[in-house]
């Protein structure tokens, strides 16, 4: 099978050690099985740019600009990552799949960050433009299992990131974010369980894409 026309945009969200590149990646593979072009992507990063504005946003050295100055150059990373890899990529009818985008500036910055909202929605507005997801799997997890999952991956010789080592109330605050994000446009966003096996998880999201995007896919991706 093949698209043709403008690919489509899906982006996973939700909390620290959610799953959300794992499921990137076995949506992709269902995806390709069927015969799409599939680019998966992430943020912060993405592109050249990007990638480096990730290290120096991870690491902490951000930090100190505060959640604005952090809003910022994470916008400036979604600019460099839309106009170089998200934007050419539906233009040429792939599909793209990102672990994160605009929902994550809205949640880490502007709820548990507590910065004005409509500085973050002038700053997606500048960053996006009309490059906006036709569908966002919200992966929704206990903060706390979530953490667990996140330092289990990393393991002992790693540092936890910059929003790692935020306290339990930034996390909780995080998650309500999100499923406050979904709740108000449920069109665009579905939320998933992401506290079982993975393969289980897989198939909730493939429910998903199916159900939203079902057409896009064809009628052959419903019995999949």
């Amino acid at each position: 099978m093949s698209t043709s026309g403008r690919g489509r945009f899906i982006t996973l969200e939700g909390g620290e050690g959610a799953g959300k590149s794992t499921q990137a990646k076995l949506l992709a593979q269902r995806l390709e099985g069927m015969g799409i072009s599939v680019v998966v992507t992430r943020e912060p990063g993405g592109s050249p740019g990007a990638e480096w504005l990730r290290d120096f946003i991870l690491s902490g050295e951000a930090a100190p600009f505060g959640p604005a100055g952090e809003a910022i150059l994470f916008s400036a990373a979604r600019i460099d990552h839309v106009d170089h890899t998200i934007a050419p990529a539906l233009a040429r009818g792939a599909w793209v799949i990102s672990d994160r985008f605009a929902d994550s500036t809205r949640a880490y910055q502007g709820a548990a960050g507590k910065l004005d909202p409509a500085l973050i929605a002038s700053l997606e507005r500048v960053a996006i433009g009309d490059v906006r997801p036709d569908l966002t799997l919200v992966l929704d997890l206990a903060p706390n299992r979530g953490l667990a999952r996140a330092a289990a991956r990393r393991g002992k010789k790693k540092k936890a990131d910059r929003f790692e080592r935020e306290g339990e109330a930034f996390h909780e605050a995080l998650r309500q974010a999100f499923l406050d994000i979904a709740r108000a446009e449920p069109r665009r966003c579905a939320v998933i369980d992401a506290d079982r096996p993975a393969q289980e998880v897989e198939q909730a999201i493939w429910a998903s894409v199916c159900e939203r995007l079902g057409q896009a896919l064809g009628a052959e991706s419903i019995s999949r």
